[in-house]
């Protein structure tokens, strides 16, 4: 199999490139975010967490071994964290960029903003990011997973959707997910970035990995959007590019071999 991809062309607005494996899809991942580091130093950079993009941290980590500074005025963006999980738990999105990013990529700990994940008034630590967004932002390239249920960060499907950064109400399977596999009690919110936040970056990126991700993959490509699947809105943004592997697409397109 050639490790190039097929690109698929459809009423929706993304750009959408089908790898023929996860690791394929994460070298060109990681490339399209070193050439944007190359291309501005001082990128601000919005982060999703969990496995399908961990792979694509640890090649930009080995980039980093190569050219120690290519981080080194990089700014990072989590784009949610789980309310209540201890900032030192394994679990938290804290720990997972810390791992995978921050350290590897050679990036300042001062360069790093984000939601403290336990936060005594979690409505005043959404206003704290919500502010530093306000004044430093737009996000200059933010890289998101897909929701098995069309969640981005911690937006949920519902009838309205906040556009802020905010304390969001986790679905129950948002709470089953493989981060918080060690924890006894699963948190029952998220503090997140809105859905305006997230559409006003320059450019997104959107990764989609595995078999499990084809029924929300599916439904996204329809281009219908709704506010019960919040990543249908990316289809309204103008410089999403899509990178999917072959498991996740419905079928292999007929141009891949």
């Amino acid at each position: 199999m050639r490790n190039t991809p097929s690109t698929v062309h459809g009423p929706c607005r993304m750009k959408v490139k089908v790898w023929g494996n996860h690791e394929a899809m994460s070298v060109a991942a990681a490339g399209c975010i070193a050439r944007e580091v190359l291309r501005c130093p001082r990128l601000l950079v919005c982060l999703a967490t969990g496995s399908t993009p961990a792979r694509t941290y640890e090649l930009l980590g080995c980039r980093a071994r190569q050219s120690p500074a290519l981080f080194n005025h990089v700014r990072v963006l989590k784009l949610d964290e789980w309310a209540g999980l201890p900032m030192s738990d394994r679990g938290s999105s804290e720990a997972y960029l810390q791992q995978r990013v921050i350290r590897p990529w050679g990036v300042s700990q001062s360069s790093l903003v984000g939601f403290v994940s336990d936060a005594k008034q979690s409505k005043l630590e959404c206003q704290r990011i919500q502010k530093w967004l306000a004044r430093n932002g737009p996000i200059d390239l933010c890289v998101l997973g897909l929701g098995s249920n069309g969640h981005l960060g911690f937006n949920e499907p519902a009838s309205t959707l906040c556009p802020v950064a905010h304390r969001a109400l986790l679905a129950q399977q948002t709470r089953a997910h493989p981060m918080l596999s060690h924890t006894t009690v699963k948190p029952r919110y998220g503090l997140t970035l809105g859905m305006a936040e997230i559409l006003q970056a320059t450019q997104i990126l959107l990764l989609v990995s595995g078999a499990h991700k084809r029924r929300a993959l599916k439904r996204l490509l329809r281009e219908e959007i709704s506010t019960q699947f919040p990543a249908s809105l990316l289809c309204l943004h103008p410089r999403t590019t899509l990178l999917c592997d072959r498991e996740a697409a419905m079928q292999a397109p007929a141009q891949m071999t």
